[in-house]
């Protein structure tokens, strides 16, 4: 019997550092349970390059990587989204599309990378620390008996995992 996979949108304002970093995590970890997106709001229309950089360092193809809105997503023919999770504070408090198919949603809070500011090292350092408190979050959520829990508990465990610092 084959196992579900399970679709996860990342959203944030930008789709530009977050979300994309998210998305390449969950990919990279999630050994086939989990086919993660990622999308804005209001996308900037490029990739960060330190954000490319994370997503290659956790070993992820990034030649498919594009910032891409959520309008994407609520379209008929896009992928039934099991979840979806806001990653900035911007985008978890806009009015969101309605998702069909009605998806456990989250709201987990990082810091905006893409503002850092200072030497290059410096922003890397930045993006970096992001990029592993994303990785401890997904770590957490991979490890949950996602198929054994329904929608309320799926909800608390994600507010619960939203909580954990790196």
């Amino acid at each position: 019997m084959s196992q579900k996979t399970y679709n996860v949108l990342f959203i944030c304002t930008g789709n530009s550092a977050r979300s994309i970093m998210a998305e390449a995590i969950l990919n990279a970890i999630g050994g086939g349970r989990f086919q993660a997106f990622s999308a804005g709001s209001h996308p900037t229309g490029k990739v960060n390059p330190f954000a490319i950089e994370q997503a290659k360092a956790v070993g992820y193809s990034v030649a498919d990587m594009r910032s891409k809105s959520w309008e994407e997503f609520s379209k008929p023919d896009a992928p039934a989204l099991d979840f979806v999770i806001t990653v900035c504070d911007r985008a978890a408090g806009e009015v969101c599309p309605v998702w069909p198919g009605q998806p456990v949603t989250a709201h987990w809070g990082f810091t905006d990378p893409a503002t850092a500011t200072g030497t290059d090292d410096e922003v890397r350092h930045v993006f970096a620390t992001v990029c592993r408190e994303i990785k401890t979050r997904l770590d957490i959520f991979c490890s949950l008996p996602v198929e054994k829990l329904d929608k309320l508990a799926l909800k608390r465990e994600l507010a619960r995992i939203g909580e954990v610092k790196a």
